[in-house]
Formats: structure tokens, C-alpha cells, sequence
């Protein structure tokens, strides 16, 4: 998921310096809302995994 996350941020900045605004805040949001939902199921895998031992 993080990889996708980066994805759509290169692809925002690509977009952005072509001057596609619409496309780059587009991009932008999807990237912010992966980089959250990784964020939180990483987090989530730290707590289970401590749990565990």
C-alpha cells in the first residue's frame, strides 16, 4: 500500500509541474488517504504483533 502511496504522489508532482491541477489535487488526495490507511493498519500490525509475544 505504501507503494501505491508513492505512486500517486510522484504522479501529483508530475501533474502539478504540467500545470493539470485538477489531476494533481486528484492524485494528491488519493496518495493522502493510502499514506492514512497504511499509517493505521501499520500501527494496528505493531500492537497485534506485541500481543502475540
Amino acid at each position: 500500500m505504501l507503494r501505491w502511496t508513492i505512486i500517486f504522489v510522484i504522479l501529483a508532482i508530475v501533474a502539478a509541474i504540467f500545470g493539470f491541477g485538477g489531476i494533481a489535487e486528484g492524485a494528491a488526495g488519493i496518495a493522502k488517504i493510502l499514506f492514512f490507511i497504511f499509517l493505521v493498519l501499520f500501527i494496528i500490525s505493531i500492537v497485534t504483533g506485541k500481543r502475540r509475544v
